[in-house]
């Protein structure tokens, strides 16, 4: 009898131990609580789908990327409101403005920030020391939540690392906003002297990248002589960088010239290649020997002086069309 007893408590006490749970055992979630685990529906903090989630993957990770966008027309009057009163110290972008107030998009105040819990007593009770002074705005509630709806959409669609929102790429630049006709115009009145349309520059457009690459090729000379870098040549001496570009002739007295491209030049010698090959270098004493140096880019950096936005876009325009 004693025996059969012991057997049927311990087989009661494994019945138990599988039907029963021992407290603090895994127990069933209550309704509408997410369930832990392998296999179990969203965590705590995982931001919902769609507006919530960043492109290619991202996943959200502070609350302004984890809410659905708030109403447009709050937004609008935040908006207002901090261009008015926050956006001289904190910038249009939130990045930090003229007057030196802090980036808010690196703001732990701003990231952590729910409902305004956070920013509304920072505008009205204003912030001393620290990162700087911030004066009290004495604002109606609802200017104050409407600022911070304003700051949750722009942190919303914030780029990584802090990044203002938009694109992590570049725009390209639309450089083509300039008026062909009045760049034909300039074209003839200062550059025919140099080029043609029928000849160095025929076909121009067709040879740069992309309209920028053209601006940049005409606006530094690019198109005024073969090969070679651009012309730099300021202070004391030019480099060999330039040779193949400047010619120069050179007049010893007593002898005659001798022409050549210019490898260096600086007020104690000039040294020159000349057709065949030899290069040839003579010392300077004042304007002894005389030195003159013909530089295709010359008249490009005068250019470059007087040239205006306008001229330089109208003319890109042109050459545009010499395809």
């Amino acid at each position: 009898m004693k025996q059969a007893w012991i057997a049927t408590a311990v087989a009661s006490m494994l019945w138990t131990a599988v039907q029963g749970h021992a407290p603090g055992d895994s127990q069933d979630p209550p309704a509408g609580t997410a369930q832990q685990g392998r296999g179990a529906g969203p965590q705590r903090g995982t931001p919902p789908p769609g507006p919530g989630r960043q492109g290619g993957g991202q996943r959200a990770n502070f609350p302004q990327q984890q809410r659905p966008p708030g109403d447009p027309a709050v937004i609008a009057r935040g908006r207002a409101l901090y261009g008015v009163r926050c956006g001289a110290c904190h910038g249009a972008d939130l990045r930090g403005g003229d007057q030196g107030g802090p980036n808010l998009l690196r703001s732990q105040i701003i990231l952590t920030d729910q409902h305004g819990e956070n920013i509304v007593p920072v505008i009205r009770d204003g912030r001393q020391g620290g990162v700087g002074t911030m004066p009290a705005f004495h604002l109606p509630e609802e200017d104050m939540l409407a600022i911070a709806e304003y700051i949750h959409s722009v942190m919303g669609q914030a780029g990584r690392q802090g990044r203002p929102p938009g694109s992590e790429t570049l725009p390209e630049l639309n450089v083509l906003v300039g008026d062909a006709a009045a760049g034909q115009r300039y074209f003839e009145k200062v550059c025919s002297r140099c080029h043609s349309p029928a000849g160095n520059l025929r076909g121009v457009a067709a040879r740069a990248a992309d309209a920028r690459a053209l601006q940049d090729l005409w606006v530094s000379g690019g198109l005024s002589a073969r090969g070679g870098g651009r012309g730099g040549g300021g202070g004391g001496g030019r480099g060999e960088a330039e040779v193949s570009r400047i010619q120069v002739t050179v007049t010893p007295p007593g002898s005659a010239p001798v022409t050549g491209r210019l490898v260096r030049i600086d007020d104690f010698v000039v040294s020159i290649v000349q057709e065949d090959g030899a290069r040839r270098t003579f010392r300077r004493e004042g304007p002894v020997p005389k030195v003159e140096i013909n530089d295709p880019l010359e008249p490009h950096r005068r250019l470059v002086l007087e040239l205006t936005d306008r001229d330089m876009h109208d003319v890109t325009a042109f050459l545009a069309t010499l395809k």
